[in-house]
């Protein structure tokens, strides 16, 4: 598959001054991205997550020509984003979370048709690709509104028109679903995960929530402190990360916890225990076998660990495995 994003060794450096005594100050260096080797082939939806101050947003933003790299190089769609930004910026799209790409005084439509103009879109493929984005996400009504006043929700929804109308191959999403309610984040999420599979769009989501890289990407790249500290599928960190594994029992009757080897009872709420245990040393299947053993149980569930959690406790243990 092509690489639509290719890094060897990128590295960002930023001088900054502090104070060195009363009056003095001095400069150093503050390195923000410390050598970072990645490769997005075509038709991927990657997560790229971080704490703050990992590194992140510095990446996307040498990626999209805004940042000059320190070292190393980046190449995007086979460009290098510095010396050919004009020529990328019109095959790939950009959403930010907090910043806007519309004309806030105006109605929702004549952004959009101010951006056909930009972008130069051919106007039948612009009508056909408004036609379906409206469609996908319910945009009809709000279509002659004044940006101002939209909703977050439906101003975000927007910016995804935006940035789309012009058939990007190559997307960057940077919190495209902060603050908005559960209902305009499943209508995002969806309409994502559509065109990613419709259209073959290549999407680099950075994000805060972990629910959004659980629904929406198969692939997940941890940075942090500058450097990547996992690339890989989600399932494969879950399992690299994520030992611990609980059985929840519900028994015929209450009783004490139960004493099953290899597990540790970590609640007990009426009939109902869970059961925590290590999925190195045992297995799920061998601890129910233990249980129904022991008593008569009416139902059982597995709870894997949450990847949000999982992820916190890598960024504490400052990116180790």
């Amino acid at each position: 598959m092509a690489g639509v994003v290719e890094t060897r060794d990128l590295t960002k450096t930023f001088t900054v001054r502090a104070k060195a005594g009363r009056v003095r100050r001095e400069r150093r260096e503050v390195v923000a991205v410390a050598g970072i080797d990645l490769r997005i082939s075509s038709g991927e939806m990657v997560g790229y997550i971080g704490p703050n101050g990992a590194g992140k947003s510095t990446t996307i933003k040498m990626m999209t020509g805004v940042l000059t790299p320190s070292a190393g190089t980046v190449r995007v769609l086979g460009l290098d984003p510095i010396t050919s930004r004009v020529e990328l910026v019109r095959r790939i799209g950009v959403v930010f979370g907090q910043r806007t790409q519309l004309w806030w005084d105006l109605p929702l439509r004549d952004s959009f048709d101010l951006l056909r103009a930009v972008y130069r879109i051919d106007p039948q493929r612009y009508h056909a690709n408004l036609a379906a984005f409206v469609d996908l996400l319910d945009l009809g009504p709000m279509l002659d509104t004044p940006v101002r006043q939209l909703s977050l929700g439906q101003r975000m929804r927007g910016e995804l028109t935006a940035a789309l109308l012009h058939d990007p191959a190559l997307v960057f999403l940077d919190e495209p679903t902060i603050g908005l309610d559960v209902v305009s984040k499943h209508a995002v999420r969806r309409f994502l995960a559509e065109m990613n599979r419709d259209h073959g769009t290549t999407v680099v989501l950075t994000t805060h929530d972990l629910a959004d890289i659980e629904q929406l990407c198969e692939r997940m790249v941890i940075i942090d402190h500058g450097r990547i500290v996992h690339d890989g599928p989600l399932e494969e960190f879950r399992i690299r990360h994520g030992t611990q594994r609980t059985v929840v029992v519900d028994l015929e009757v209450e009783g004490p916890p139960l004493q099953v080897p290899n597990t540790t009872v970590v609640r007990v709420d009426g009939a109902r225990q869970w059961l925590s245990f290590d999925r190195t040393v045992t297995t799920a299947a061998a601890v129910v076998a233990a249980v129904v053993a022991l008593r008569p149980i009416r139902d059982v569930a597995i709870e894997e660990p949450a990847v949000e959690e999982l992820v916190r406790e890598l960024y504490e243990r400052g990116g180790g495995a």
